[in-house]
């Protein structure tokens, strides 16, 4: 593969991950407060996560044989697979108690008069209720949950590293370029950035129509993304038990 092809691959799969949810949709919900945007506690956020992919991706890059002959065979035993298994259904059971109309219903009305949670953890994360030390954790734990939660779906970013392993030139150039591709995947978020500083009395009725829909239904949110959680664990320990062929 000629560099320029290489590149062009990376860039594209690079793109494809700006649009997940630690590296676009939290930005753009830390982007919608109606008070100044932090920007230092944005780039803490986006580094963060940039951080993490690029420190997993060396991991996966230089021991990937080493981890597999370790814990396969743990991960592929009766017990862990139960495990597993128990772990699912009750994130399935949880999104479905997260998503009756009642509990909707109460989620809305805390949204509207102000005491939704989601409204609560931005405040925290951006500063405006805890102290600086407090908030700087909150909004780090805030990046390391976003970029576990995307540990089972990163295909474009393992399909990256694929390439680099296979195509890449040796080290430290392909360390380089992978550290490429994790700006690439926040390029969007700083972009995004800009036009909020740059362009606010544009985009603040946008903003603020989008902020009132993610608070209203974040709730609903946040069960259908637990309950697809556990749905895909049930399923792949299902299918790993050899329940069904």
């Amino acid at each position: 593969m000629t560099l320029t092809a290489l590149l062009s691959t990376l860039v594209l799969l690079a793109l494809i991950d700006s649009t997940s949810v630690g590296t676009l949709l939290i930005p753009v919900w830390l982007l919608m407060t109606p008070e100044r945007v932090r920007v230092d506690r944005y780039f803490i956020y986006l580094f963060t996560v940039s951080g993490c992919y690029f420190v997993i991706g060396l991991i996966i890059m230089f021991g990937t044989d080493a981890f597999l002959n370790q814990y396969a065979p743990l991960m592929e035993s009766k017990p862990f697979l139960l495990g597993q298994l128990v772990i699912g259904i009750l994130l399935m059971i949880i999104s479905q108690l997260m998503d009756t109309k009642k509990s909707r219903a109460r989620a809305a009305e805390r949204a509207r008069s102000g005491e939704g949670y989601i409204l609560k953890w931005r405040a925290r994360v951006t500063g405006e209720t805890v102290s600086n030390r407090i908030s700087i954790t909150i909004l780090i734990g805030l990046a390391l949950a976003a970029v576990g939660l995307e540990l089972g779906t990163m295909l474009p970013y393992l399909a990256a590293i694929g390439v680099l392993v296979r195509e890449g030139p040796a080290w430290p150039m392909s360390g380089i370029l992978l550290l490429g591709y994790c700006f690439v995947m926040i390029l969007p978020a700083l972009i995004l950035l800009a036009g909020r500083l740059l362009a606010y009395p544009i985009l603040k009725q946008p903003l603020a129509k989008m902020d009132s829909w993610l608070v209203n239904n974040a709730q609903n949110a946040a069960a259908w993304i637990i309950g697809i959680v556990g749905f895909l664990l049930t399923v792949n320990a299902v299918y790993d038990l050899g329940w069904v062929s």
